[in-house]
């Protein structure tokens, strides 16, 4: 046997220079579930509660984890470490709230909901109805229908007013003021409109309409007046931004063609921002749909259905949640009213679920085409 085969067998194994000073892969996987069964230990100790032992299993896993990546990766490591762990826990901690208030509207919702509910007015419910559904455990009668129907106008006739204004408002803005006297206005007008407080938009249309048609002038189109100048801001600073980003080259080339200033704007610049235009209106029409103060100042509530939004009160959405849960049919007996609260909220949560997707199926359908 030669002298390298012997030397060969006697040394010790070499390390491999490619996988040392690197942390093994189940080493994360362990500082977790020691970190979970450290915090509850550390909760029962406090008395046991989940929220608790969530705290100091991330507090705990949060140290330990980037110490036990520094002693064997290095200080450089553990900081970048310590860094994507903490962003990782700002992203559960601001999903929490929102699957916490899907997960309870859909627990408290989904058993109210069902034909009646969506068919149904509250025309002809009292006090003694609901008393009686509550003593038998019966399903709450009377539905949303009026509240629905209610919404969907008043929201139209918003985003009908705002549209038009926020767009055209942003086009001049960006395509047209140059920075100008009138620009540095409209922009600070826009900024002041943007903090409005939403009943302020209720007092203002209300008074606007009280002065030409009376005080106590309740209608859809005043709630839908005071929408509006909710909706604008967002419509106009979304539009701005998405204008903005449009590549100058892209006009330049269709100046170049001989085509004027307004088809350039009409065929360039608003197809190829048409996707973040849709999604800021979106945005507008979701900031809006659930107000509630400027709607009980403006539009009130009415218990049957009102298609006309130019006559007489209407009902909506959140004013139906409003007075369900603050005014019961039968104060004795609040059950059935908050079932109906809860079933309209799941119905409104539905509305912006439906406006996310109507604006990507408009961003898809207008967007610019890439192919030859």
């Amino acid at each position: 046997m030669s002298t390298n085969t012997l030397q060969s067998s006697t040394s010790p194994a070499r390390k491999n220079t490619l996988t040392s000073g690197q942390r093994p892969k189940w080493l994360v996987p362990v500082v977790m579930v020691g970190a979970v069964i450290v915090g509850a230990a550390l909760s029962a100790l406090l008395g046991f509660n989940i929220a608790l032992w969530a705290i100091f299993a991330a507090v705990i896993f949060l140290i330990a984890a980037p110490i036990a990546v520094t002693v064997i990766e290095g200080g450089r490591k553990g900081s970048d470490a310590a860094l994507t762990y903490v962003v990782y826990a700002a992203f559960i901690l601001a999903v929490i709230p929102l699957i916490s208030v899907i997960w309870t509207v859909l627990a408290r919702g989904l058993p109210t909901m069902s034909v009646e509910f969506l068919t149904e007015t509250m025309g002809g419910i009292t006090g003694m109805v609901d008393q009686r559904a509550a003593d038998s455990g019966e399903h709450p009668p009377g539905g949303a229908l009026q509240a629905v129907l209610g919404t969907v106008i008043v929201t139209f006739w918003a985003t009908l007013f705002s549209v038009p204004i926020g767009l055209l408002t942003a086009i001049y803005l960006v395509e047209y003021s140059n920075d100008n006297w009138l620009g540095k206005i409209i922009t600070f007008l826009v900024d002041v409109m943007t903090g409005v407080p939403s009943i302020v938009a209720g007092l203002f249309a209300s008074a606007l309409f009280g002065l030409m048609l009376g005080p106590n002038t309740r209608m859809g189109i005043i709630g839908a007046i005071a929408l509006t100048v909710l909706m604008i801001p967002t419509v106009v600073k979304a539009t701005e931004e998405m204008l903005k980003i449009v590549p100058n080259e892209l006009r330049e080339a269709s100046y170049a063609l001989g085509v004027r200033k307004w088809r350039t704007i009409l065929k360039v610049v608003i197809p190829t921002s048409i996707s973040g235009i849709a999604s800021g209106v979106t945005l507008a029409i979701a900031r809006v749909i659930g107000e509630t103060a400027p709607l009980l100042v403006t539009v009130g509530y009415f218990e049957r259905v009102n298609l006309n939004a130019f006559n007489d009160w209407m009902a909506t959405l959140p004013t139906f949640i409003y007075q369900q849960l603050m005014r019961p049919v039968a104060p004795t007996a609040p059950d059935p009213s908050t079932d109906r609260a809860w079933g309209a909220a799941l119905i409104l949560i539905v509305f912006v679920m439906l406006l996310n997707l109507i604006a990507r199926l408009i961003a898809r359908a207008f967007a610019p085409k890439t192919g030859r």
